[in-house]
């Protein structure tokens, strides 16, 4: 009889510290997770916190300012056309600014800014989403004197083969200023911020694409193969 209870107690001590062990992995598995959602929601860390702030206000600006050239190329339509691919069909007009015609006389170039334009404006919006989730901060866009340079220079050229080839190198010239800007981001910003980090990256998938697409278009509309974009340094832009 005394066997049996000693047998008993032993298998019940074993049984409780299995289900102690198990409540124990189980409470940290719970906090490690709460830690770790609470965190990749919330702001970046020490230096990072201002590195995304100031990160996320010069992509913002940047693409607004894209909003109206690709409109310059494109032009603007109050109603979306209902046809799934138009050639004809235009944008939509940036606020402060009214209609405009297009001034790009190829439909392909057309094209490309169309997609630049609702490409830009889904990532103004996906940044802003940032800023106010992580930072409690409501950021309007804003041209930066850069943008307002380029965005005037493309309103002084002739409609037509000026344009388009204008728009093209100008165009190309304003993708590669966010790319070192980007790059930054993947490493720079917080490690737990990987929608960030993803964000980053497409950014600079797409802005390097768009660049040898348009280069492409450089060579084969107007012979001019050798174009390289250049820009000036815009770390003064993004970084404190």
């Amino acid at each position: 009889m005394k066997t049996a209870i000693k047998k008993m107690n032993s298998r019940s001590v074993v049984a409780v510290s299995r289900a102690c062990a198990r409540g124990a992995v189980l409470g940290l598995s719970v906090l490690a997770a709460t830690v770790g959602v609470a965190h990749a929601d919330g702001p970046g860390r020490g230096s990072t916190a201002q590195f995304e702030k100031s990160y996320l206000v010069f992509i913002i600006n940047h693409h607004y300012s894209a909003l109206r050239m690709t409109e310059l190329a494109a032009g603007t339509d109050p109603m979306r056309d209902a046809q799934v691919v138009a050639p004809q069909e235009g944008t939509s007009p940036t606020p402060g600014f009214g209609a405009t015609l297009p001034k790009a006389s190829d439909d392909e170039i057309r094209s490309m800014a169309r997609m630049a334009n609702r490409e830009q404006r889904e990532e103004i919006g996906r940044a802003q989403r940032f800023l106010r989730e992580w930072y409690g901060i409501q950021y309007q866009p804003q041209l930066t004197p850069d943008g307002r340079r380029m965005i005037a220079m493309l309103e002084g050229t002739a409609a037509g083969a000026q344009f388009n080839q204008v728009f093209l190198r100008s165009f190309s010239n304003h993708h590669l200023s966010a790319l070192a800007p980007s790059l930054h981001c993947t490493v720079k910003s917080d490690l737990s911020h990987d929608g960030l980090r993803r964000y980053c990256e497409n950014i600079v998938i797409v802005q390097k694409n768009g660049i040898n697409d348009m280069r492409e278009m450089l060579c084969k509309n107007f012979s001019d193969c050798g174009f390289i974009p250049m820009t000036g340094d815009k770390r003064k832009d993004y970084e404190f």
